[in-house]
């Protein structure tokens, strides 16, 4: 039987014996030792490319409406197109990964989707648009694992959760920065010129990520063979607790994709009207997320991570449900709400999904990623879908109903970790 296939009992264990042998490891990087600050700028940058390509299209979604003639559920096609493309070439990239080396594929990926950042703008159609924005999303997908496999192998287990933080706070300070500067640049230039500016901004990103990252020093190759391939995703997928933290990260990236595709049509009809560049400003709130993320080590350390898990999903909740005020004021701290909760619970997932694989951890951390960018796809759908048929309070609605699957989830792996604590006894004589 695989360690996987055991369930939480063995993963509880093997965490256990590997942050027993933190100690005793001299040689992987820590908080304060040498090449732990260039390893954390390297990978907050490439978040910030990341995030700041995959959703630069989001935040000037009403103006691609405009141009192309189209509705919002339509116009949403460039974002869940970009993160669909990630999710389908995730665990691909991951096994590339395993063989080439995590520097290596983040290094040709984020080449690649810069690239195609560059041929953005001059998009002659949607359908088009919608393409370039597949690829994009298609090339990213060798960052988002390979950067959380690499943090596992060359990162102490005690840092792992924070240095995960900083790479999260990455995205949110990507998805941040693109938007606002896309909003403002848009409102004077248009769309095509502000989806240009951020393909340089991730240039710079890029190579300034190539340049800082050391080299792994305990990457060791894997096989390309698809049915050793196939045997990992099989472990992984047979661990009830992989399971359930691949439908948090989906659930949780449900709500988010669906609130932030559509909050910029919101925002720009009335009562608000708002002009693009304000709407644009609005994503200055990722600031919030960036906090959350990089403090979820230590949220954990205190409530664990079930209670981190509940934490970050109430918060998400009162967020949208606070949203639904006609003051503009109560909406931006909904927002605040729904970005914190967001992303302290994907730091918390995705870390856990990090410390509970004993193998293939590039598999285990891509198929949370490509439950994460499913998730974010359907939000980004059936967000604007419900937006379209019931106003914001059917996109909150559809949130709430995710954040509500999120506790269910949480709800049953605390009875079944009770459970598994009752049985340990048992097994033991």
């Amino acid at each position: 039987m695989s360690p996987a296939s055991t369930g939480a009992p063995t993963a509880v264990g093997a965490v256990s014996s590997v942050l027993s042998s933190d100690s005793a490891s001299d040689s992987r990087l820590t908080p304060g030792g040498p090449g732990y600050r260039r390893m954390s700028f390297a990978l907050f940058l490439a978040g910030v490319a990341t995030f700041a390509l995959l959703y630069s299209t989001q935040a000037l979604l009403p103006l691609i409406s405009g141009e192309f003639g189209v509705a919002a559920s339509e116009a949403s096609w460039t974002v869940a197109a970009a993160t669909g493309g990630l999710a389908l070439f995730v665990l691909p990239m991951s096994a590339l990964s395993e063989r080439f080396g995590r520097r290596s594929v983040m290094t040709a990926s984020l080449a690649v989707a810069v690239g195609v950042g560059l041929l953005v703008p001059f998009a002659p159609s949607l359908g088009t648009l919608v393409v370039l924005r597949a690829v994009q999303g298609a090339a990213l997908a060798g960052l988002p694992a390979s950067a959380t496999a690499y943090l596992a192998e060359e990162v102490r287990p005690k840092a792992l959760v924070t240095a995960i933080g900083l790479f999260v706070a990455g995205n949110s300070v990507g998805g941040m920065s693109g938007r606002v500067i896309t909003g403002w640049v848009a409102q004077e230039w248009g769309w095509r010129v502000a989806v240009g500016v951020i393909g340089a901004i991730a240039v710079a990103c890029a190579v300034a990520f190539r340049l800082l990252l050391p080299a792994p020093k305990h990457f060791r190759p894997g096989s390309l063979r698809p049915h050793v391939l196939l045997g990992t995703v099989r472990d992984h997928l047979s661990d009830p607790l992989l399971r359930r933290l691949y439908a948090i990260g989906a659930l949780f990236m449900t709500v988010f994709g669906g609130v932030y595709t559509v909050i910029g049509y919101r925002l720009t009809e009335a009562p608000f009207s708002l002009p693009q560049g304000i709407v644009g400003s609005i994503f200055l709130v990722y600031l919030v997320g960036t906090v959350s993320a990089s403090t979820a080590g230590r949220l954990v350390g205190r409530l664990g991570r079930r209670g981190a898990l509940y934490l970050a999903g109430g918060t998400t909740a009162a967020g949208l449900l606070l949203s639904l005020a006609g003051s503009l004021p109560l909406v931006l701290l909904g927002l605040v709400l729904i970005t914190a909760g967001f992303f302290a619970g994907h730091a918390v997932a995705s870390s856990a999904v990090s410390k509970t694989a004993t193998h293939g951890r590039a598999q285990a951390s891509a198929l949370y990623q490509s439950a994460y960018y499913i998730g974010s796809s359907a939000g980004s759908t059936v967000g604007a879908m419900a937006f379209h048929a019931g106003g914001w309070g059917g996109t909150v609605s559809v949130g709430i109903l995710a954040v509500l699957g999120v506790v269910t989830i949480t709800v049953l792996g605390s009875r079944a970790a009770r459970v598994a604590a009752r049985r340990e006894p048992v097994a033991a004589h």
